[in-house]
């Protein structure tokens, strides 16, 4: 029998799963208070007429595409891919690429803001007896992860450089993903080095590596330290919202017996 992994987080108004300007809002209407605006559709009815005098409970949402766990197609990244093409929006993008065998690396080890390298991609699957294959979907499980819901999240976790998102792609891998807030390294430790070198490629380079290689990438993922390294299928896809730069998921992980 399959067992099935949440590795999504949810959506709420108070866990600090993104900066302040970006976090999204949510407004609760309950069966009481929305009684009178299921009446209007109904001349003549009144509120007592309903049961318990409720209506329906509904929620207005003010958001993101990249709020909670949401996967970027190449459009967010730069207009073109792959050598010039126009970049695909999420509602172009393959959808056999969001439900293939899944890939942990585990970089919890790694500092906050440390850039992966094609290198330590390699030392892990040595360490893991993997050899990648085209379509897997590959997940990174950084310190972030266990920070999640505390204000230093979106400051937390290794990420990765344009290097590293080359080296996975050149492998045939098109989607992939990590429990940090970015797939790159946290702003607040790209800035500092850019301070340092006055190198603007140093900025979102794992992002804009998708101007050479069309990919995908799973923000704020969730759960991933109870995963095995190998041997789950990842379930990801995302909302279809035409020509749009990102979309949500409620992403699994399905782990056979």
């Amino acid at each position: 029998m399959s067992r099935i992994i949440d590795i999504s987080i949810a959506l709420d108004n108070e866990t600090p799963a993104d900066p302040l300007p970006m976090r999204p809002s949510i407004v609760y209407t309950t069966h009481k208070a929305s009684a009178v605006d299921l009446i209007a559709s109904f001349p003549g009815m009144s509120v007592d007429q309903l049961p318990e005098k409720m209506g329906w409970a509904v929620e207005k949402i003010t958001l993101s595409t990249h709020n909670g766990t949401h996967i970027d197609a190449p459009w967010h990244y730069h207009p073109t891919m792959d050598g010039g093409k126009r970049a695909i929006a999420i509602d172009e993008v393959p959808l056999e690429w969001f439900m293939q065998p899944g890939v942990k690396l585990d970089f919890r080890h790694l500092p906050d803001g440390h850039v992966v390298s094609p290198q330590e991609i390699e030392a892990e699957l040595e360490r893991i007896g993997h050899k990648l294959k085209p379509l897997e979907i590959v997940v990174v499980n950084t310190r972030a992860g266990k920070q999640y819901g505390q204000p230093d999240y979106i400051h937390t976790g290794c990420g990765m450089g344009r290097d590293a998102t080359l080296y996975l792609a050149e492998q045939g891998v098109r989607v992939v993903g990590t429990d940090g807030w970015s797939w790159d390294a946290p702003f607040s430790h790209t800035a500092r080095r850019y301070a340092q070198t006055g190198d603007a490629s140093l900025i979102w380079e794992g992002h804009k590596a998708g101007r050479e290689v069309g990919y995908c990438q799973i923000e704020k993922l969730h759960n991933l330290e109870i995963l095995p390294s190998t041997g789950f299928t990842v379930v990801c896809f995302p909302a279809k919202i035409r020509a749009a730069s990102a979309g949500w998921t409620r992403a699994v992980a399905i782990l056979s017996d």
